[in-house]
């Protein structure tokens, strides 16, 4: 299939009727997408070719290439281990420890023999005024658990998944630009190719009536200004050629930059075949907003705002952990005695000197501004929405009228030039039609890209243009 077909046929795959899509977890999804994303990635940069590459091989290298998609997931990667470290509550901490003491402090050598089960008052030498150096080996294994804490730690694992969810509907965010920025600069490339096409035919054209205006002159049936007039057209059509062909490389050199590596070689593509029929996107709908990442990382930003406030309230609560030691004391001379402590201890906190109303006041109000700034989202997610269903809308049209301007000029310039030959016609006429002719199929060329661009940025504005490329 040839790359001009493909273009279409993925176009009226895309603007078919709506279907419902049975997708995995986002999770997953994200997981597995960029896994296979690399994987591909490495295949496709070894063996790809010019005529080989299509908008799918450049989105598939730009989610493994690209440095902004790395580090998003990067990001989702660190708030998934959050919610390890909010599950840790949950279980008890246990922890060791080992001290070596000296001292003659008369209390704490007292206790430290005490504790090595050493301690003799009837020794002729013992001194409770002066216990001499005593030196204690310690070593310890407690455990520690919270038996209650007002649902503080439900509260802090909610919110750590709810964080993630947050980071993952980001990474879909910068994927979904992504593709689009890519799609857009594949387009833009094989427009500045066409542009190309368009000169190279105005050249050619202009060189075919520079050689019969200086057949005419040299028969006497012209004036030099004719040869001269289309002398310097031809100048500035060799010129203009000149610019687009610079422009393919500077479309490339974008395409490249955007996908993250240099997969698309200078050369650029072949060629595009005729494109099809073109899809009214009057007839498609606009559409809506709800699969759009934007609007699910603003929701989880609400949420993860409320259960903030959850949590400031529930700082009224008392808190009660249970406690456990085993510990072992010596002094090198004798054995480690052993001797063990459990216990439960609670704190409740009856009056913080108001900073506790306050600090419920402050997360109750951000839980209020978030829920504005998720309305706020949404109503900017519409409007993008709407503008790019009217430029796509306008785009059709554009690219309807102009087919049949690009008609109405090649038959002009055909028959003026017939007239010209014939001495029917002047050089002014002949200029003008072909003047015409190039501006008609520059339009044309303009027209069909920001189609294929506008339709693109469609079904980016509905959240779908992740779901074509990634789910795939």
């Amino acid at each position: 299939m040839n790359r001009g077909t493909w273009i279409w046929t993925e176009l009226d795959d895309w603007h078919s009727s709506r279907r419902s899509r049975v997708y995995g977890s986002r999770k997953m999804r994200i997981a597995t997408a960029v896994a296979i994303a690399a994987i591909v990635a490495g295949v496709l940069v070894q063996s790809l070719r010019a005529d080989d590459i299509t908008p799918r091989d450049c989105v598939a290298v730009a989610l493994a290439s690209n440095p902004g998609i790395q580090a998003s997931a990067q990001r989702v990667e660190a708030a998934r281990k959050m919610i390890g470290q909010a599950r840790s509550a949950f279980y008890p901490q246990v922890y060791v420890s080992g001290n070596y003491t000296k001292t003659d402090n008369a209390p704490q050598a007292f206790m430290m023999s005490l504790n090595q089960r050493n301690l003799d008052m009837r020794a002729p030498e013992f001194d409770p005024n002066w216990p001499g150096d005593t030196d204690n080996m310690r070593f310890s294994v407690g455990a520690q658990f919270r038996v209650f804490d007002g649902g503080q730690r439900f509260i802090e694992v909610a919110k750590a998944k709810l964080g993630e969810q947050a980071r993952q509907a980001r990474l879909l965010v910068v994927q979904n630009e992504l593709i689009y920025q890519v799609v857009r600069g594949y387009y833009g490339v094989l427009e500045a190719e066409a542009f190309v096409v368009v000169q190279q035919a105005s050249v050619e054209s202009l060189k075919e009536s520079l050689r019969v205006s200086m057949g005419r002159f040299s028969a006497g049936a012209v004036f030099k200004t004719d040869v001269l007039n289309l002398d310097v057209k031809l100048a500035q059509a060799k010129d203009d050629l000149i610019k687009a062909q610079n422009g393919v490389q500077l479309a490339i050199a974008a395409l490249n930059t955007a996908i993250g590596k240099d997969i698309i070689p200078s050369a650029g593509f072949p060629a595009p075949a005729e494109q099809g029929e073109c899809i009214d996107p009057s007839k498609q709908g606009m559409g809506t907003i709800d699969k759009r990442p934007e609007l699910a990382a603003a929701k989880r930003m609400m949420l993860l705002k409320q259960r903030a406030y959850s949590s400031a309230i529930r700082g009224y609560f008392p808190v009660v952990n249970a406690f456990a030691s085993y510990d072992w004391d010596t002094d090198y001379h004798a054995d480690p005695q052993g001797s063990y402590m459990v216990g439960v201890n609670a704190r409740w906190d009856l009056f913080t000197g108001f900073r506790r109303p306050s600090a419920i006041a402050q997360k109750k109000a951000k839980w209020r501004a978030s829920q504005r700034d998720q309305e706020k989202v949404g109503a900017n997610l519409r409007l993008d929405l709407k503008q790019a269903y009217l430029r796509s809308v306008e785009a059709f049209k554009r690219l309807s009228v102009v087919k049949k301007s690009v008609e109405s000029a090649e038959e002009a310039l055909r028959i003026t030039s017939e007239r010209y030959k014939e001495g029917a016609a002047n050089i002014t006429d002949l200029l003008t039609a072909q003047v015409g002719l190039t501006a008609m199929r520059t339009r044309k060329v303009a027209a069909c890209y920001d189609y294929l661009t506008a339709m693109s940025n469609v079904r980016r504005a509905q959240g779908e243009l992740i779901a074509d490329f990634v789910e795939k």
